[in-house]
């Protein structure tokens, strides 16, 4: 069976179903839910995980950086000056104020802003697609770095409570991250009801502690200007770039805002930045620079340094309880985006279990869970060290946001019409600060930075191959296979043994007789009383309203061509979707009703479509496809295989 998510099924742009937002009976979007405090708390448990512990490392690393290049002591002005700005212009700007407007009926994320930019222009445009596969790349990576660097930096503040701890930080944290791991597969209903409270518990004893130390050195408060920011990168010329790599940590976790809008809607996530994690970061960072300007020795760990001795043992607990949040959000935020790659075709079919009865996006990826997993523990043992870890940290985040901002440009002028002055003029200056961000963390690379590139191309190639493979193959077969209209108008005239019963035949390309329906009548010389040739498509929208789930169209006597759309954070259900039909006369009864797939054997190397080493990767990834029997949901008791050998 081809799969139906293969390039010739990636989204259309057209006004048929698959562009069903806002028609009667499409899933009310609640991109516009009001903000109500279950909403808002429900935001600081899932959207602000990441960026609500950056304060535990951002200055830190900053700091080093400023020693390593002998900056005067009162450089902590400057760079506080450039965390608070940075925030405001990346975070604040960029994301609440522009990003989050630009939802794909309610959903958010690079795969979304694609999509939304390929309404907007109108026709398929592959440099899109490629952008948008670099940008999911380079969020896995992301996902990979998150949960070593969060947790590691939390447990590491076990040493100011217990000194000598420091020989014990990778067995802990590779201890969390494995339990961690390991409970993905029950799901996260329960745990994310603590998420909300105990961020909010978080953001409230950031605040308190910075407004504590406030006043330590009253000149911390010319960090509000941002002349001392631009003053301190004019003063130090170049040698600002490494410290400006470790300033951008304070803004890891801003694609979240974007990428889990559709969880909660715009206005909460608005809400919840201005009114609780954005005073917290700021009065968190201005608390940290004014102690360490009156009191230098603490830059070796300000955020800790900040509690009081008989609250460092608690905060540390709850620092790695945040961590963990954080590391949640980003987990989860990798399933949903691998969901999103297997419905447009980025990637093979893999397994989707639903952890929910009630949450849809709940949902656990087992293969993506392991890779994950390695990869996160990998990471903890080469690095050993947050700070370390941290020469790793901000090239995947930077890239991803330089992506977001060149799609947005497309989305700004095409789809809301915008000239051409008001988007250069808004969004040329953060694309500039995105770059010179990216500039300065380029210079981690011999540190470590190369770790998150590396694995995004290695990703880029996996998507690559499989999406060139997918159109080779079926560009092969449609050339080799007979015309559905055709052979249809030829079995009217000339019909073989008819059998009672409905036959459905899932194909990627409805317009050609499927391999198996071929298959059938060669070997069994029989064709059922009802035939149906089924393609499901992946629309450009979160979801798709049942009233538009299904379009059918009579081909011949007892040929029918049917067109199913999912949206491409649904998960396919061939036979609730061919329900529908009923409205058209059509009964699908399950006892009567049998499901025909054509399984392939991919033999290498004998046709040459792909270089060698790439066409053993195409095979090896469409071997360890999920069987499409679980994934379209099928009865496997009425699903009929019938085998096709393919060279390649």
């Amino acid at each position: 069976m081809t799969q139906p998510s293969e390039p010739s099924a990636l989204p259309s742009t057209g006004k048929g179903p698959e562009s069903s937002a806002g028609e009667p009976g499409h899933p009310a979007s609640h991109v516009d839910a009001p903000a109500t405090p279950r909403l808002v708390l429900s935001c600081l448990g899932v959207v602000f995980g990441d960026i609500g512990t950056s304060p535990l490392y951002a200055l830190r690393e900053s700091l080093v950086h400023a020693r390593e290049h002998h900056m005067a002591e009162t450089a902590v002005i400057g760079i506080v000056s450039m965390l608070f700005w940075t925030v405001i212009l990346i975070v604040t700007v960029k994301y609440v104020a522009l990003i989050l407007r630009a939802d794909n009926n309610g959903e958010g994320g690079t795969l979304s802003l694609v999509a939304k930019a390929q309404g907007a222009l109108g026709r398929r445009a592959w440099w899109l697609y490629l952008t948008g596969i670099v940008g999911v790349s380079l969020f896995f990576g992301d996902a990979m770095i998150t949960p070593a660097m969060s947790v590691m930096s939390a447990v590491e503040g076990m040493d100011l409570v217990f000194p000598g701890f420091a020989g014990w930080v990778v067995p802990v944290t590779l201890a969390i991250v494995i339990a961690l791991f390991w409970m993905q597969r029950s799901g996260t209903e329960r745990v994310a009801r603590l998420f909300g409270p105990v961020m909010l518990v978080w953001f409230a004893t950031m605040a308190v502690l910075g407004g504590s130390h406030l006043m330590d050195d009253a000149r911390i408060l010319q960090a509000l200007n941002p002349l001392r920011a631009a003053g301190f990168i004019a003063r130090n010329g170049f040698g600002a770039l490494p410290v400006m790599g470790s300033v951008f940590l304070a803004v890891t976790g801003a694609e979240a805002l974007y990428a889990d809008m559709g969880h909660f809607g715009r206005k909460p996530v608005r809400v919840s930045w201005l009114a609780i994690v954005f005073p917290a970061l700021t009065i968190s960072y201005f608390g940290q620079g004014a102690m360490v300007l009156s009191h230098p020795e603490t830059a070796a760990n300000p955020f800790f340094l900040m509690a009081p001795s008989w609250f460092t043992l608690p905060l540390v607990l709850l620092a790695t309880a945040a961590t963990v949040i954080a590391s949640q959000a980003v987990i989860s935020g990798a399933f949903s985006v691998s969901q999103q790659a297997v419905q447009l075709g980025l990637v093979p079919r893999l397994e989707i279990q639903h952890t929910s009865d009630t949450q849809a996006g709940q949902i656990y990826m087992p293969r993506v869970n392991t890779l994950l997993m390695v990869g996160v523990c990998a990471l903890v043992l080469a690095f050993g060290s947050s700070t370390r870890l941290a020469s790793a940290y901000g090239i995947a985040v930077t890239g991803d946001m330089v992506i977001t901002s060149l799609l947005a440009i497309v989305v700004f002028r095409y789809t809301w019409g915008w000239r051409w002055e008001a988007v250069l003029g808004i969004m040329l200056p953060v694309l500039g600060i995105e770059l010179i961000f990216f500039y300065a963390n380029l210079l981690k690379v011999p540190d470590g930075g190369y770790i998150p590139l590396l694995f995004a191309g290695v990703v880029i190639t996996f998507m690559g191959v499989w999406m060139r493979g997918s159109q080779l193959i079926q560009r092969k077969l449609t050339a080799e296979s007979v015309h559905l209209d055709f052979l249809a108008r030829k079995l009217a005239d000339r019909p073989p043994v008819i059998v009672p019963g409905t036959a459905v035949f899932l194909t990627a390309d409805p317009t050609i007789a499927p391999a198996a329906l071929m298959h059938n009548l060669k070997h069994n010389h029989v064709l059922h009383e009802r035939n149906f040739i089924v393609r499901v498509e992946t629309a450009p929208t979160p979801t798709v309203a049942d009233a538009h789930r299904l379009r059918i169209e009579e081909v011949a006597p007892r040929f029918w061509r049917v067109r199913l759309h999912f949206g491409y954070m649904e998960q396919p259900n061939v036979p609730r979707a061919l329900a529908n039909a009923k409205g058209a006369g059509h009964k699908f009864d399950i006892m009567s009703t049998s499901y025909f797939l054509n399984r392939r054997t991919l033999r290498v190397g004998k046709a040459h479509m792909m270089p060698l080493w790439a066409s053993r990767l195409y095979a090896g990834m469409y071997r360890s496809a999920s069987e499409p029997t679980n994934f379209y949901r099928l009865p496997s008791n009425r699903v009929v295989e019938l085998g096709q050998q393919i060279n390649i």
